[in-house]
């Protein structure tokens, strides 16, 4: 089986295309189904931002756009690559290079500082340690990390601490698509906006693409589009007041 591409041909400009997507939880009497036929396009160049009530499917989403799930029914390409069509290796290695997730629950590794949790995308990627590490401080620097703050452990770190060298995390390796769930759920509305600004300059650009669920209405304004969910559809998708404006 041929390794999945990493650039779109033919001068695509979608950098996620969702039809038809469908995913259920359990079977029979207890079966739950999150995404009920969704359609959806991310496109190259623009930060989308996924809103709506807890429960509508928003995370299972992503999940499913990231790799970390599989879906059901329907289709969806990354990049033109579909993950039910690559074997489990490929899908590791395309993930590895191309798709940064933020999780909500941050999901650190306790025994690492946070200097080793930023680094470890690039780790895994074969980059060696020390220039890992090296890069890993440069973007949490940018994220508003000192010395200490980058030798400290996740247990020592604040929430919102934690959540920053998360951020940090899934931007070390340049990912092609940045997929965050909740980013700024546990900052201030200063931090959240340095955030998000510094996520635009990183993430952003002409072969790029951001994936935001939130349910924080002060950083619609960092959208390009923003996109309702409901009941495990998407509802609407409509430009952002700063696209309009």
């Amino acid at each position: 089986m041929p390794e999945p591409t990493t650039t779109p041909a033919n001068g695509s400009k979608i950098a996620v295309r969702c039809t038809g997507v469908t995913k259920t939880f359990g079977s029979g009497t207890n079966a739950m189904q999150a995404l009920r036929g969704v359609d959806m396009d991310v496109r190259i160049g623009e930060l989308l931002m996924l809103v709506g009530p807890s429960g509508c499917g928003k995370t299972t989403l992503i999940s499913v756009i990231a790799g970390v799930l599989r879906r059901d029914g329907g289709e969806c390409t990354v990049f033109e690559n579909d993950y039910q069509k690559m074997s489990e290796l490929q899908t590791t290695r395309f993930r590895g290079k191309n798709i940064g997730f933020v999780f909500q629950a941050f999901n650190l590794i306790p025994t690492l500082n946070a200097e080793e949790n930023a680094a470890a995308p690039l780790i895994i990627n074969g980059t060696k340690r020390r220039d890992a590490v090296a890069k890993a401080r440069e973007v949490l620097q940018q994220v508003g990390f000192d010395e200490r703050m980058m030798r400290s452990f996740s247990t020592d770190l604040s929430g919102g601490q934690q959540q920053r060298v998360a951020i940090a995390r899934a931007l070390v390796h340049n990912p092609r698509l940045i997929v965050c769930d909740e980013p700024t759920s546990a900052l201030d509305g200063e931090t959240g906006h340095k955030v998000m600004e510094l996520m635009r300059n990183l993430a952003l650009g002409t072969d790029r693409a951001l994936i935001v669920v939130t349910h924080d209405s002060r950083i619609y304004e960092f959208a390009d589009r923003i996109a309702h969910m409901e009941d495990g559809r998407i509802t609407s998708i409509e430009e952002s007041p700063r696209t309009t404006s």
